[in-house]
């Protein structure tokens, strides 16, 4: 075996391994479950999810829509310079600029995703209305009056799916680095961000209410995605494969999408619902988003 290959296993087994830890410690411990919460412990697991919220903010903004962008607007360019150089050697060539502004398409999609999580969430409403529950209900809330229909099943399954496709994601790149060195850099980055994301994800399927073995299942799923991911990477690499395609820039986009309507208008309205202590709140949620930018630097 290689030490490059050694190496990336290393990375599989150690993203596996503290990504499980990182979600079980909200899951499993009793003190982060804030229905049973009162007085300081509640604030406390109220500042809590704040910075979990930040963190969804960053990694929706730094990682997740920066990297769809990213990579739909590579595979766009890749496909016009390669039309140009067919219609070059046909004789048929018109310059057709292609280094000029090109179509939001990356947007486009992105908005797709955004819209089809907002068109699922309608339909199943309409058919469904007990689907959705208040979180409100389920915890004897001193401040918050009228929460809004947050932290629903449905809701929190959506986040787990995005951050699920997300994960995917990033292990491919640690699969398809060609150099030990960088495949450790961004192991590490990856590392901090997968076991503050698990943490976080862990925090948010505990206050949605969702039932202990839906909440083990969708942990451990998501624990499994960034070693697949690392493992197709391994596979793509020996074969000197290309790990990268227009389709994998589109399911990025539509997960970036999906991801966008769970933080803006689930996880980030509810923690800001009660107006106790705003500015401390604000203060939690620069600090998640900040720990994401900084991380964005590397990963």
């Amino acid at each position: 075996m290689d030490q490059l290959l050694a190496v990336k296993i290393g990375c599989l087994a150690g993203v596996l391994l503290i990504t499980l830890i990182c979600g079980l410690i909200p899951a499993q411990i009793k003190w982060f479950h804030i229905n049973m919460a009162r007085g300081k412990h509640r604030r406390i697991l109220s500042f809590i999810g704040c910075f979990a919220a930040g963190v969804f903010l960053g990694a929706c903004i730094m990682h997740m829509v920066a990297d769809a962008l990213g990579d739909i607007e590579t595979e766009i360019r890749k496909r016009q310079h390669v039309e140009s150089a067919i219609h070059k050697e046909n004789s048929t060539y018109i310059n057709t600029d292609n280094d000029s502004e090109l179509y939001p398409y990356g947007e486009l999609i992105i908005s797709l995703g955004f819209f089809l999580v907002f068109f699922i969430e309608s339909v199943v409403l309409h058919c469904c209305p007990q689907a959705v529950h208040s979180h409100g209900n389920n915890e004897n809330h001193e401040d918050h009056k009228e929460l809004p229909p947050s932290h629903s099943s449905f809701r929190a399954f959506i986040l787990f799916l995005s951050l699920s496709f997300h994960s995917v994601f990033e292990g491919l790149a640690i699969g398809v680095q060609k150099e030990a060195t960088g495949t450790i850099q961004l192991c590490l980055a990856v590392l901090i961000h997968k076991a503050i994301m698990s943490f976080s994800l862990s925090l948010k399927l505990v206050q949605s209410s969702t039932r202990l073995q839906w909440r083990m299942l969708y942990l451990v799923v998501f624990t499994l995605m960034s070693p697949i991911g690392i493992s197709v990477g391994i596979g793509v690499s020996l074969f000197n494969g290309d790990g990268s395609g227009l389709a994998q820039a589109v399911l990025e986009g539509v997960s970036a999408g999906t991801f966008l309507y769970i933080t803006f208008l689930e996880i980030l309205p509810y923690e800001l619902s009660s107006h106790e202590n705003l500015l401390i709140k604000f203060l939690f949620i620069s600090l998640g988003f900040s720990i994401m930018a900084v991380i964005a630097i590397w990963a």
